[in-house]
This record gives structure tokens, C-alpha cells and sequence, in this order.
């Protein structure tokens, strides 16, 4: 192994690290960027520049890490703002639903007194009986 490849190997191993979710030198949900990857290797901040060419693949990688990170996010968000419409909407229709039957509930009991009324019954029944009047 030569003296240029170990440090990169460094640098991909903290990308890994990164990506993965389990840093070990940087707080765990730290955005993936050239600046986290040096600080999770344990390099200074900043030490990853393009102007150096041997950081070129290393680059590409955190920079394609990156928009898959950000890529996640805007997802993990669209997601979250449906499952918020969705809980909102399920709210709306439970309480329609709600004031469907109060409302029904309330037409019953109107129909049943107006039925005591027209045929002298002074106790509104809740339930029906199955007894049968000998006529």
C-alpha cells in the first residue's frame, strides 16, 4: 500500500461511516459534506480541496453521497407532509361522520315522540318489542 493511498482509504472509510449513520468523530445526522468526512477521519476541517487531484474520486463520492442524502430527506419530508394531509383529512370525515349520526340520532328521536304523540303513548320506548297485539 503506498503512503497516498492510506490516508484516502481513511477519508472512505469516514464516508462509510457517514453514510451509515454511525460516526465515530462527529455527531451522528452531521450532514455528509468534504468538511464531515475530514473531521470523521480525524483530519482538520478543510483538509479535502479540490484543487488536489488525488481528493478527485474522493470528492465525486461525497459529492454523489450528498445528493443521495439530500434526495432522502426531500422524500422522508413529502412523505411526512402526506401522512399529515392524510391524518387531516381522516379527522374531516370522522367528525362529518360523527355529526351524520348525532343528526340521525336526533331525527330518530323527533320521529318517536311525534309517534307517541299521534298515537297516545306517554313512554317513548328505546327498543322496540317483538310482542304481538291479539287483534
Amino acid at each position: 500500500m503506498t503512503d497516498t493511498s492510506q490516508p484516502l482509504d481513511e477519508y472512505f472509510e469516514a464516508l462509510r461511516r457517514l453514510r451509515e449513520g454511525c460516526p465515530q468523530n462527529v455527531a451522528r445526522g452531521t450532514k455528509i459534506s468534504k468538511d464531515a468526512v475530514s473531521l470523521e477521519a480525524g483530519r482538520g476541517k478543510g483538509s479535502i480541496k479540490r484543487s488536489r487531484a488525488i481528493f478527485g474520486d474522493l470528492i465525486r463520492a461525497i459529492d454523489e453521497a450528498a445528493r443521495s442524502e439530500q434526495d432522502t430527506a426531500v422524500n422522508q419530508k413529502a412523505k411526512l407532509e402526506r401522512s399529515r394531509s392524510d391524518a387531516k383529512d381522516y379527522r374531516l370525515r370522522y367528525e362529518a361522520a360523527l355529526a351524520r349520526e348525532l343528526s340521525l340520532l336526533k331525527e330518530l328521536y323527533e320521529v318517536k315522540k311525534t309517534l307517541a304523540k299521534l298515537t297516545g303513548e306517554k313512554v317513548i320506548p328505546l327498543r322496540k318489542s317483538f310482542t304481538v297485539k291479539p287483534e
